[in-house]
Protein backbone atom coordinates (compact mmCIF):
# COMPACT_ATOMS: atom_id res chain seq x y z
CA UNK A 1 0.00 0.00 0.00
CA UNK A 2 1.19 3.02 -0.89
CA UNK A 3 1.66 5.75 1.78
CA UNK A 4 -1.28 8.68 1.85
CA UNK A 5 0.48 12.16 2.08
CA UNK A 6 -0.64 15.53 3.16
CA UNK A 7 0.47 18.53 2.42
CA UNK A 8 -0.66 21.96 3.94
CA UNK A 9 1.13 25.35 2.17
CA UNK A 10 1.66 28.63 4.18
CA UNK A 11 -0.69 31.70 4.14
CA UNK A 12 0.30 33.17 7.63
CA UNK A 13 -2.13 33.32 10.79
CA UNK A 14 -5.43 33.38 8.84
CA UNK A 15 -3.86 30.61 6.58
CA UNK A 16 -3.11 28.64 9.85
CA UNK A 17 -6.49 28.65 10.84
CA UNK A 18 -8.31 27.95 7.85
CA UNK A 19 -6.38 24.57 7.77
CA UNK A 20 -7.27 24.06 11.21
CA UNK A 21 -10.99 24.60 9.89
CA UNK A 22 -10.86 22.80 6.94
CA UNK A 23 -9.49 19.59 8.99
CA UNK A 24 -11.99 19.73 11.72
CA UNK A 25 -14.50 19.54 9.08
CA UNK A 26 -13.78 17.35 7.15
CA UNK A 27 -12.98 15.21 10.37
CA UNK A 28 -16.74 15.85 11.58
CA UNK A 29 -17.25 14.56 7.93
CA UNK A 30 -16.01 10.95 8.01
CA UNK A 31 -12.94 12.27 6.46
CA UNK A 32 -9.85 11.70 9.04
CA UNK A 33 -7.05 13.64 7.42
CA UNK A 34 -4.68 12.75 10.46
CA UNK A 35 -4.12 9.48 9.12
CA UNK A 36 -1.53 10.48 6.80
CA UNK A 37 1.48 8.88 6.53
CA UNK A 38 3.47 11.70 5.52
CA UNK A 39 2.43 15.50 6.32
CA UNK A 40 4.69 18.02 4.33
CA UNK A 41 4.66 21.53 6.47
CA UNK A 42 5.07 24.54 4.48
CA UNK A 43 5.11 28.03 6.70
CA UNK A 44 1.71 27.93 8.33
CA UNK A 45 1.30 24.35 6.90
CA UNK A 46 4.47 23.36 8.80
CA UNK A 47 2.35 24.90 12.43
CA UNK A 48 -0.82 23.11 11.48
CA UNK A 49 1.09 19.93 10.33
CA UNK A 50 3.38 19.50 13.62
CA UNK A 51 0.38 19.55 15.53
CA UNK A 52 -1.81 16.96 13.45
CA UNK A 53 1.05 14.87 13.24
CA UNK A 54 1.59 15.00 17.19
CA UNK A 55 -1.52 13.73 17.73
CA UNK A 56 -3.16 16.59 19.03
CA UNK A 57 -7.01 16.80 18.41
CA UNK A 58 -8.11 19.37 15.50
CA UNK A 59 -11.26 19.79 17.23
CA UNK A 60 -9.32 21.47 20.11
CA UNK A 61 -7.15 23.05 18.12
CA UNK A 62 -10.30 24.51 16.28
CA UNK A 63 -11.18 25.37 19.56
CA UNK A 64 -8.24 27.51 20.58
CA UNK A 65 -8.36 29.52 17.01
CA UNK A 66 -12.09 30.71 17.92
CA UNK A 67 -10.29 32.17 21.29
CA UNK A 68 -8.80 36.06 21.24
CA UNK A 69 -5.43 35.75 20.94
CA UNK A 70 -3.18 36.72 23.56
CA UNK A 71 0.07 36.33 22.46
CA UNK A 72 0.26 36.86 19.00
CA UNK A 73 2.59 39.92 17.71
CA UNK A 74 0.34 41.70 14.91
CA UNK A 75 2.37 42.23 11.75
CA UNK A 76 1.73 43.13 7.76
CA UNK A 77 3.36 42.37 4.87
CA UNK A 78 4.09 45.61 2.87
CA UNK A 79 3.67 45.61 -0.95
CA UNK A 80 7.09 47.10 -0.99
CA UNK A 81 8.46 43.47 0.52
CA UNK A 82 6.19 41.54 -1.86
CA UNK A 83 7.27 43.80 -4.81
CA UNK A 84 11.30 42.92 -3.78
CA UNK A 85 10.32 38.70 -3.64
CA UNK A 86 8.26 39.13 -6.83
CA UNK A 87 11.38 41.22 -8.50
CA UNK A 88 13.85 38.62 -7.25
CA UNK A 89 12.10 35.95 -8.58
CA UNK A 90 11.73 36.75 -12.03
CA UNK A 91 14.76 38.61 -12.60
CA UNK A 92 17.15 35.25 -11.92
CA UNK A 93 16.79 31.93 -13.78
CA UNK A 94 18.28 30.40 -11.18
CA UNK A 95 16.06 29.79 -8.34
CA UNK A 96 18.67 28.96 -5.57
CA UNK A 97 20.19 32.69 -6.78
CA UNK A 98 16.84 34.30 -5.71
CA UNK A 99 15.93 32.65 -2.72
CA UNK A 100 19.54 34.09 -1.90
CA UNK A 101 18.81 37.81 -2.65
CA UNK A 102 15.12 37.42 -0.90
CA UNK A 103 17.28 35.58 1.93
CA UNK A 104 19.74 38.82 2.03
CA UNK A 105 16.52 41.05 2.13
CA UNK A 106 15.26 39.49 5.25
CA UNK A 107 18.72 39.56 6.62
CA UNK A 108 18.98 43.19 6.52
CA UNK A 109 15.42 43.88 7.59
CA UNK A 110 14.92 45.25 11.34
CA UNK A 111 12.01 42.68 12.93
CA UNK A 112 11.39 41.48 16.29
CA UNK A 113 14.28 39.46 18.39
CA UNK A 114 14.42 35.76 17.58
CA UNK A 115 13.18 35.24 21.19
CA UNK A 116 10.47 37.47 20.92
CA UNK A 117 8.80 35.14 17.67
CA UNK A 118 10.16 31.81 19.16
CA UNK A 119 7.81 32.91 21.98
CA UNK A 120 4.32 33.12 19.74
CA UNK A 121 5.59 29.71 18.06
CA UNK A 122 5.60 28.17 21.25
CA UNK A 123 2.19 29.32 22.62
CA UNK A 124 0.62 27.57 19.30
CA UNK A 125 2.74 24.81 18.79
CA UNK A 126 1.62 22.53 22.54
CA UNK A 127 4.04 19.77 21.34
CA UNK A 128 8.11 19.80 21.78
CA UNK A 129 9.18 16.32 20.02
CA UNK A 130 8.95 15.31 16.50
CA UNK A 131 6.37 12.84 16.08
CA UNK A 132 7.16 9.35 14.79
CA UNK A 133 5.38 9.17 11.76
CA UNK A 134 6.85 11.34 8.50
CA UNK A 135 6.86 15.10 9.21
CA UNK A 136 8.39 16.88 6.89
CA UNK A 137 9.09 20.81 7.44
CA UNK A 138 10.50 22.88 4.83
CA UNK A 139 12.95 26.50 5.07
CA UNK A 140 15.49 28.12 3.03
CA UNK A 141 18.95 28.93 3.87
CA UNK A 142 18.82 32.89 4.02
CA UNK A 143 22.72 33.21 2.67
CA UNK A 144 23.20 30.55 0.19
CA UNK A 145 19.55 29.92 -1.06
CA UNK A 146 18.90 26.09 -0.45
CA UNK A 147 16.24 24.74 -0.05
CA UNK A 148 16.52 22.53 3.37
CA UNK A 149 13.69 19.88 4.34
CA UNK A 150 13.46 19.58 8.26
CA UNK A 151 12.50 15.80 9.53
CA UNK A 152 13.26 13.92 12.99
CA UNK A 153 16.27 12.67 11.86
CA UNK A 154 17.73 16.14 10.97
CA UNK A 155 18.97 16.93 14.88
CA UNK A 156 16.73 20.02 15.06
CA UNK A 157 13.95 21.06 17.82
CA UNK A 158 10.69 21.02 16.37
CA UNK A 159 10.22 24.80 17.40
CA UNK A 160 13.08 25.80 15.69
CA UNK A 161 12.38 23.99 12.07
CA UNK A 162 8.73 25.53 12.27
CA UNK A 163 10.23 29.06 13.41
CA UNK A 164 12.44 28.62 10.30
CA UNK A 165 9.58 27.69 7.87
CA UNK A 166 7.61 30.67 9.52
CA UNK A 167 10.18 33.31 8.93
CA UNK A 168 8.55 35.37 6.54
CA UNK A 169 10.92 37.43 5.06
CA UNK A 170 11.21 41.31 5.30
CA UNK A 171 8.50 40.49 8.69
CA UNK A 172 10.07 37.90 10.82
CA UNK A 173 13.71 37.58 12.09
CA UNK A 174 15.30 34.62 9.77
CA UNK A 175 15.89 31.01 12.74
CA UNK A 176 19.43 30.64 13.73
CA UNK A 177 20.17 26.73 13.63
CA UNK A 178 24.04 25.33 14.12
CA UNK A 179 24.92 28.45 12.81
CA UNK A 180 23.14 29.00 9.91
CA UNK A 181 20.17 31.49 9.33
CA UNK A 182 16.96 30.08 7.96
CA UNK A 183 13.81 31.73 6.15
CA UNK A 184 10.32 30.80 4.99
CA UNK A 185 9.98 27.62 3.40
CA UNK A 186 7.11 28.81 0.97
CA UNK A 187 10.15 31.02 -0.67
CA UNK A 188 10.94 28.41 -2.78
CA UNK A 189 7.28 27.03 -3.24
CA UNK A 190 4.08 28.12 -1.34
CA UNK A 191 3.40 24.43 -0.51
CA UNK A 192 6.10 21.80 -1.66
CA UNK A 193 3.82 19.68 -3.23
CA UNK A 194 6.71 17.78 -4.91
CA UNK A 195 7.79 16.40 -1.78
CA UNK A 196 5.09 14.01 -1.74
CA UNK A 197 6.48 12.34 -4.94
CA UNK A 198 5.86 8.52 -4.98
CA UNK A 199 2.49 9.07 -2.52
CA UNK A 200 -0.95 7.95 -3.53
CA UNK A 201 -3.27 9.93 -3.14
CA UNK A 202 -2.29 13.24 -2.10
CA UNK A 203 -4.73 15.90 -0.45
CA UNK A 204 -3.34 19.51 -0.94
CA UNK A 205 -4.37 22.20 1.05
CA UNK A 206 -3.21 25.13 0.70
CA UNK A 207 -4.09 28.98 1.35
CA UNK A 208 -2.20 30.52 -1.37
CA UNK A 209 -1.98 28.27 -4.34
CA UNK A 210 -0.32 30.77 -6.65
CA UNK A 211 3.40 31.27 -8.29
CA UNK A 212 5.94 33.90 -9.79
CA UNK A 213 9.09 33.15 -11.77
CA UNK A 214 10.89 30.56 -10.18
CA UNK A 215 8.39 29.72 -8.09
CA UNK A 216 6.23 27.47 -8.94
CA UNK A 217 2.73 27.17 -8.49
CA UNK A 218 1.03 24.93 -6.21
CA UNK A 219 -1.02 23.11 -9.73
CA UNK A 220 1.68 23.22 -11.43
CA UNK A 221 3.31 21.05 -8.93
CA UNK A 222 0.38 19.20 -8.04
CA UNK A 223 0.48 17.80 -12.22
CA UNK A 224 3.38 16.38 -12.27
CA UNK A 225 2.82 14.19 -9.41
CA UNK A 226 1.67 10.37 -10.29
CA UNK A 227 -1.32 8.91 -9.08
CA UNK A 228 -4.77 10.62 -7.31
CA UNK A 229 -3.72 14.34 -6.05
CA UNK A 230 -6.89 16.78 -4.64
CA UNK A 231 -5.65 20.28 -4.06
CA UNK A 232 -8.03 22.35 -2.27
CA UNK A 233 -8.02 26.39 -2.31
CA UNK A 234 -9.94 29.02 -0.37
CA UNK A 235 -12.97 29.76 -1.85
CA UNK A 236 -14.89 33.42 -2.29
CA UNK A 237 -16.17 33.58 1.70
CA UNK A 238 -13.01 32.25 3.14
CA UNK A 239 -10.74 34.32 1.18
CA UNK A 240 -13.52 37.25 2.54
CA UNK A 241 -12.60 35.91 5.83
CA UNK A 242 -9.02 36.46 5.31
CA UNK A 243 -8.86 40.13 4.97
CA UNK A 244 -6.31 42.35 3.21
CA UNK A 245 -3.39 41.01 5.85
CA UNK A 246 -3.08 37.50 6.37
CA UNK A 247 -0.66 37.96 9.62
CA UNK A 248 -3.39 39.85 11.24
CA UNK A 249 -4.27 37.93 14.42
CA UNK A 250 -7.68 39.22 14.15
CA UNK A 251 -8.56 36.91 10.88
CA UNK A 252 -8.19 33.90 13.30
CA UNK A 253 -11.64 32.96 14.14
CA UNK A 254 -13.15 33.80 10.63
CA UNK A 255 -10.44 31.85 8.50
CA UNK A 256 -11.11 29.06 10.82
CA UNK A 257 -15.12 28.93 10.65
CA UNK A 258 -14.75 29.82 6.45
CA UNK A 259 -12.70 26.65 6.40
CA UNK A 260 -14.68 24.38 8.50
CA UNK A 261 -17.88 25.23 6.50
CA UNK A 262 -15.78 24.67 3.18
CA UNK A 263 -15.17 21.45 4.34
CA UNK A 264 -18.65 20.45 4.16
CA UNK A 265 -18.46 21.49 0.38
CA UNK A 266 -15.10 19.51 -0.59
CA UNK A 267 -15.60 16.27 1.40
CA UNK A 268 -17.33 14.40 -1.11
CA UNK A 269 -14.40 14.53 -3.35
CA UNK A 270 -11.67 14.30 -0.71
CA UNK A 271 -13.39 11.17 0.75
CA UNK A 272 -13.01 9.48 -2.73
CA UNK A 273 -9.94 9.70 -2.90
CA UNK A 274 -8.96 9.36 0.63
CA UNK A 275 -10.55 6.88 2.36
CA UNK A 276 -9.93 3.45 1.28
Amino acid sequence: MTDRALVLGGGGVAGIAWEVGMLAGLAEAGVDLAAADTVVGTSAGSVVGAQLAAGVDIEEAYQRQLVPPQSEIAARLPWSTMLRWGWAAMSHRDPRKARAQIGAMALAAPTVSEAERRAVLESRIPVRDWPARGLLITAVDAESGRFVVFDRDSGVGLIDAVGASCAVPGVWPPVTINGRRYIDGGVRSAANVDLAAGCDPVVVIAPLPGGAGSAPSVARQAAALAGRVVVVTPDRAAKRAFGRNLLDPASRAPAARAGRDQAAREAARIAEAWVP
